[in-house]
């Protein structure tokens, strides 16, 4: 199923996304739960999926603080998304792999933003082993917990990790995954040949182009996508291609040519998701 990350145009309305979707010819929406109350609460996700004929095929955790009426430890709002996903009968929810800093959030007047950087306090080994029990822990006959590849941060030009276990030999020994495409182009990595070790694992996919900048729309960027979509369909995957852009990428002023941007990455990912015909 190919569906529309509510990332995609976060900075937009639920209904609208959930309207928006459905213009472009997406056949299904991942919501990522937010400290926005329409994302946590499953009366009106329930609602907007019915108004909307469009299925919720995936929940993805939160990944920032500040989630009221919820708690800041992430196991907890692991463990709030696993329930929202069981009561809406929702089959995956994504999750990141565990940070190996813990991060300082400032508000900053100045810079009209809030402003995150690590912080000398690692995440010791037994509270990253916590989460990760978590995910097996929390997981439900119907409900999936996935962990998802996670990208790597530069500076002066040298490529570090502020994830763990984020390294290909750590991925290929997790249970299924979240395969991120741009978050692979992040490490310099050949996705087809991270795709070939990881495939076991990946039950669900975001993607999106990468060309020094993440999450820009599939085909816009250097990564070989048309390949790895063809290479998906004739290894059979089943699970959902979940586009994962942002909404920088679309004309926010034009309704119609935001849906066309939109409709470009379902033209894109339904051209190129077949098995090739031989002759």
């Amino acid at each position: 199923m190919l569906a529309l990350s509510t990332g995609t145009l976060h900075n937009y309305g639920l209904d609208r996304v959930f309207a928006l979707a459905r213009e472009a010819g997406f056949q299904g929406i991942e919501v990522i739960v937010d400290a926005r109350w329409d994302t946590r609460q499953s009366s009106c996700l329930d609602s907007l999926r019915q108004r909307h004929g469009l299925p919720i095929v995936s929940l993805h955790a939160p990944f920032l603080p500040g989630i009221q009426g919820w708690n800041n430890d992430p196991v907890a709002n692991l463990k709030n998304t696993v329930q929202l996903a069981a009561d809406l009968q929702v089959g995956i929810v994504v999750c990141h792999v565990p940070m190996r800093w813990h991060w300082l959030s400032i508000d900053s007047s100045l810079l009209r933003r809030r402003v995150r950087a690590p912080i000398l306090w690692p995440r010791w080994h037994s509270e990253r082993a916590r989460s990760l029990a978590a995910v097996r822990e929390l997981a439900r006959p119907n409900v999936a917990v996935l962990l998802e590849n996670m990208p790597a941060s530069l500076f002066l030009g040298i490529r570090y990790g502020l994830y763990a276990p984020n390294r290909l030999q750590e991925l290929a020994k997790l249970g299924d995954l979240v395969l991120d495409t741009t978050h692979v182009g992040t490490w310099g990595w050949d996705l087809m040949e991270v795709y070939e070790q990881l495939k076991p694992r990946v039950r669900h996919v975001h993607l999106s182009d990468y060309n020094g900048h993440e999450h820009i729309p599939p085909g816009k960027g250097s990564l070989p996508l048309a390949a790895f979509l063809r290479a998906l369909a004739i290894d059979g995957y089943g699970g959902s291609i979940v586009v994962e852009s942002g909404p920088e990428h679309f004309s926010p002023n034009d309704e119609k040519q935001l849906v066309a941007g939109l409709k470009a990455c379902v033209d894109y990912c339904q051209t190129h998701f077949r098995k090739e015909v031989v002759v």
